[in-house]
């Protein structure tokens, strides 16, 4: 019988089924496209040379034609000086050229530069706290190299399509790329050949026939956005229209469809409105509901949330649900710096891992943190919160592995740190604190929701989860000390040396010998903890972290049904040490370890070894008995 249990407990553990590890290969290919137009950058860094100024509108007058690589326009911006200004510098790829700046009118002396700097001279110093409007005039074949602005085909027809993430924009428009500025509001107008449907953000206000065998798609969005977040695109779509919300606050589902795979794509984006609601239940109303949300199909894989209208290369329903809620995790509420993206990413990549839960059930979702785990766990460190260092870096910033999946799993611990109730009323908290609403968070302003929600200090766990690297590796045994109680001890290791000692509730599910089972979670701030629990049957086995709640990696587990405690003499030692075990135990194997995880020694049936060799510190023995396997400790003098 408890042989029967275990074999079926553990194929539910470990045998994630193909939708759940198809949610995590998912996430290599959106991580992909949102670093596609960051791989060439040098520097995560806004221009320093924007910072005087904070834009309140814009006004793009576009004109493109999805057949040929160039874009010309006319950008007008109202803008409100920080401080005293004598010249406003815009950032514009360098391969772009302007034309004409001008202010009520009067044309204005301007410059560009090798560093995609547009600068303007204003014609008389303007005073901080005022207001002025510069209308820039363009053109020019946009930069290939970052993948902003595209042209492709789909089938035998032309596309174009932008993808800014994280200072694309400026390849094709002159602009401000800083997460610390938001635009107030937008006002997009789109000329095209008239055959074709234009995209933007918001809510589309009219068409306009030209009568040159053109028209001009004017689009509206009142909500802040920042510059990577603004997106235009062209092609011969067919508009497929769903409702979502709930009344008062109900809205399009504006979704631009191939004709060529129209149907199929129908059928997947069925899903959507669900979706919607289940987010909306969860946390908020969307959060641009007096808008739209929506699709345009792309030739990227993976996709990009573009406010209102996520830009997309399929539809499958995990990539639906990840772009989708990053409109309140990225778009209303943007991460401050590139160090804090995992605000956008992190969060993105777990609420859509809530799906599996919400849609497929709580096995479902087991294996998806499975999943996620071992990817996270595929190597030995790497943090979530970036360093200056990690920004130069496009493949790090937007790593599947950290950003995304060590994010997720993350938010997924504080979920179980906290509980369902004060987890989910820190992240609604948190969406409506006036001062990040439409605006911009750091990862400071959410530990602080997180904290007044639950009244936990979560230093300890930012500093060893978020900030710091690697995971744990528990050593978990169990002895029936006497009827109905069993005495639990928790070793652990570390992966990097970052972390001196992961702090973590640990779930542990004793098993009985007809299957019985109890679920403890244990408190563990300490390496050797020991915890003696009242159990109404005899433990035979262990399983830990059950539901998979934790980073967690080779952890093994031992039941000792007599007391069995050995320990090493001397210790601290400087030439020999030996193993002191009962009578009639044998030793079959002992593993040494150094203090950042690496085996320095392996011996068989040995019980006193030589150390006059290793290096003086704090060393671990995994000592495997004929009575089982323990974790012991000493110090090298």
């Amino acid at each position: 019988m408890k042989r029967l249990f275990t074999l079926i407990l553990y194929s539910l553990l470990y045998i994630a089924p193909a939708f759940a590890q198809q949610a995590v290969n998912d996430i290599e290919q959106i991580a992909e496209a949102e670093r596609k137009s960051a791989h060439a950058l040098t520097t995560f860094t806004a221009n320093a040379h924007t910072g005087n100024y904070n834009i309140l509108h814009q006004r793009l007058d576009l004109t493109a034609d999805p057949n040929v690589l160039f874009i010309s326009g006319s950008i007008i911006t109202t803008y409100v000086a920080k401080e005293n200004m004598s010249e406003i510098v815009f950032d514009l790829s360098q391969q772009l050229t302007v034309s004409s700046v001008q202010q009520n009118g009067n044309e204005l002396a301007f410059t560009q530069n090798t560093d995609d700097e547009l600068t303007i001279t204003l014609p008389a110093l303007q005073i901080a706290g005022t207001q002025a409007i510069i209308t820039v005039a363009y053109s020019g074949v946009p930069p290939s190299t970052e993948e902003a602005f595209v042209v492709s085909h789909h089938g035998d027809d032309p596309i174009l399509w932008t993808l800014s993430e994280p200072y694309g924009a400026k390849d094709w428009w002159p602009c401000k790329q800083d997460l610390t500025d938001k635009i107030d509001s937008l006002d997009v107008y789109i000329t095209a050949p008239s055959q074709y449907v234009s995209v933007s953000n918001g809510l589309e206000q009219s068409q306009t026939d030209n009568g040159d065998s053109t028209k001009t798609t004017h689009f509206k969005h009142n909500y802040p956005i920042p510059a990577y977040l603004v997106a235009i695109a062209i092609s011969n779509y067919n508009i497929f229209t769903q409702q979502a919300g709930t009344a008062p606050n109900e809205f399009p589902i504006v979704n631009y469809l191939y004709p060529e795979s129209q149907a199929q794509n129908e059928q997947n984006l069925a899903v959507t409105p669900q979706i919607m609601d289940f987010y909306e239940q969860r946390f908020e109303t969307y959060p641009f509901d007096q808008e739209k949300y929506g699709h345009a199909q792309c030739g990227f894989g993976g996709g990009m949330e573009h406010t209102t209208v996520t830009f997309v290369g399929s539809f499958g329903r995990n990539l639906i649900a990840h772009e989708l809620a990053h409109h309140w995790f990225g778009d209303k509420i943007t991460c401050g710096s590139w160090k804090d993206i995992w605000l956008n990413e992190g969060f993105a990549t777990y609420v859509a891992g809530m799906v599996i839960e919400e849609f497929d059930g709580n096995d479902a979702f087991r294996n998806w943190k499975a999943s996620t785990t071992a990817n996270i766990t595929s190597e030995l460190n790497g943090h979530v919160y970036l360093t200056d260092t990690d920004t130069i870096n496009s493949s790090r910033v937007f790593s599947s592995r950290l950003t995304y999946n060590k994010g997720a799993m993350v938010l997924n611990m504080l979920r179980f740190k906290l509980g369902d109730e004060v987890f989910f009323t820190a992240l609604k908290n948190y969406l409506a604190d006036p001062q990040l609403a439409y605006s911009f968070a750091k990862t400071p302003q959410l530990k602080q929701h997180l904290e007044a929600a639950s009244g936990f200090d979560l230093t300890e766990f930012f500093n060893d989860w978020i900030y710091n690297d690697g995971y744990p590796q528990y050593n978990i045994t169990a002895e029936n000390i006497e009827n109905n109680k069993v005495k639990i001890t928790i070793f652990q290791m570390q992966s990097d040396p970052s972390v001196s000692y992961f702090e973590m509730p640990v779930p542990l599910l004793l098993i009985g010998e007809d299957g019985q089972t109890q679920l403890e979670i244990l408190e563990n701030s300490s390496n050797e903890q020991e915890y003696v629990i009242d159990v109404p049957f005899e433990v035979t086995d262990l399983a830990f972290d059950p539901e998979r709640n934790i980073i967690s990696a080779n952890t093994t587990t031992s039941v000792f049904s007599d007391y069995f405690k050995p320990y090493l003499s001397p210790n601290p030692a400087s030439t020999a040490i030996s193993a002191v075990i009962p009578s009639g135990v044998a030793v079959k194997q002992a593993l040494f370890f150094n203090a950042i995880g690496q085996k320095v020694n392996e011996t068989h049936e040995k019980s006193t070894w030589d150390i006059s060799n290793l290096a003086t510190g704090v060393y671990f023995i995994v000592l495997e008995t004929t009575k089982g396997t323990t974790e012991l400790k000493f110090v090298k003098n």
